[in-house]
């Protein structure tokens, strides 16, 4: 008897919601992740001969978010505002989809705010895309949906 055969996910279809409104389709979404810091313990009367690990605070990635420019220029816009130093931190959710659509996996990034903002890399010898990258600083992932 076979076991029941289960693929992985493909990593390009995905949406990206902005306060739970879809801003546009990005081409690419990098930075996922969550660690946690481990703190070295050891008491003078401890006979152990290796130090305790102790969990420390909870740190996130930065995520990077690439897409085609276009004539929407809200993400720049939320960027300058950041750099003139008006933060504005929203809350973003990050959407893996199966080859028909359907979601299966979300993460929830709590107190997003853009810390930086790339421009394209124009050359006249090309026909690539123009694009743009923003990366997010966020403080808290959760997942809401993993099916």
């Amino acid at each position: 008897m076979m076991a029941n055969r289960v693929d992985p996910y493909a990593g390009y279809n995905f949406a990206v919601e902005l306060d739970g409104i879809t801003r546009a389709g990005f081409r690419e979404c990098s930075g996922l992740e969550s660690s946690q810091n481990a703190s070295e313990y050891r008491e003078g009367t401890d006979r152990s001969l290796s130090v305790r690990k102790i969990p420390g605070l909870n740190t996130y990635g930065d995520i990077t978010l690439s897409r085609g420019l276009t004539l929407d220029s809200k993400l720049w816009e939320w960027r300058d505002k950041a750099a003139k130093g008006s933060v504005e931190r929203h809350d973003i959710s990050i959407t893996l989809l199966d080859h028909t659509g359907n979601a299966k996996i979300t993460w929830n990034l709590f107190a997003c705010w853009p810390k930086s903002w790339t421009g394209p890399s124009l050359s006249a010898a090309s026909d690539e895309i123009a694009v743009e990258q923003l990366t997010l600083a966020y403080e808290r992932i959760e997942v809401d949906k993993w099916s």
